[in-house]
């Protein structure tokens, strides 16, 4: 999903990076208040950051001028809320530019609203909404980490569709264009983060009880069985 260096017209990357900073100035407060308040969650912390970066870093190439790869940021999203993500989200995205050569520096805001900000938003919308509708934790925690997944991918064809509109069906057109591209790849990848999530959140039970404690992730867990 990442967009590449110089891919956007500069018009575009600066209304991205316009529209993603304020989410990732109140990510930074919201880590800052989180390290303060919890300090034994700053292992989670660099957990969720650390795994977000693996999962996202792995770069298929896609003909769209951006990428095919899981994000990762669904786990944050549940342990953390979507601030946190925002900012956890745009350091990864910055230093896989820096030292990866994937993204890019000017790109960096638009790539931040669809995976540090849209992706984790939604994904914690469907944790919260699997719960409710007494899906348990591990459905929830799969259901978060492929809609953020997902979502972000939608969110990234419509920023290249806005600055590149097909010239027969405008913006729409090239929408649909670019989601058909995307879902080929992308539906299989989302499904398969989904898994993997559960998979670590049902390791990170064992060995981080009284943090997922601390974060109220688990207290919801014991209210869907109680319902």
């Amino acid at each position: 999903m990442h967009i590449a260096e110089g891919f956007l017209p500069p018009v575009h990357a600066a209304v991205w990076t316009c529209a993603a900073a304020p989410f990732v100035v109140h990510g930074a407060r919201a880590v800052v208040v989180q390290v303060r308040e919890n300090p034994r969650s700053r292992l989670l912390l660099g957990a969720a950051g650390a795994f977000t970066f693996v999962l996202s870093a792995i770069k298929l190439p896609s003909v769209t001028g951006s990428s095919s790869h899981p994000t990762g940021t669904g786990l944050g999203a549940v342990l953390f809320k979507p601030p946190v993500m925002a900012f956890l989200g745009t350091v990864v995205l910055l230093f896989q530019a820096l030292l990866l050569a994937h993204g890019g520096l000017t790109t960096l805001g638009a790539n931040a609203f669809s995976m540090a900000i849209v992706g984790p938003w939604v994904g914690y919308a469907a944790f919260r909404l699997t719960g409710r509708l007494g899906g348990g934790l591990s459905l929830s925690v799969f259901f978060a980490m492929m809609l953020a997944d997902l979502s972000t991918y939608c969110t990234t064809s419509v920023q290249i569709a806005l600055a590149f509109p097909d010239p027969q069906s405008g913006v729409l057109g090239a929408v649909t264009k670019f989601l058909s591209i995307f879902a080929v790849t992308q539906i299989p990848l989302a499904i398969a983060e989904g898994l993997l999530g559960v998979l670590v959140f049902r390791v990170l039970r064992t060995v981080a009880t009284p943090e997922l404690r601390d974060l109220g992730v688990l207290r919801r867990e014991k209210g869907a069985v109680d319902a």
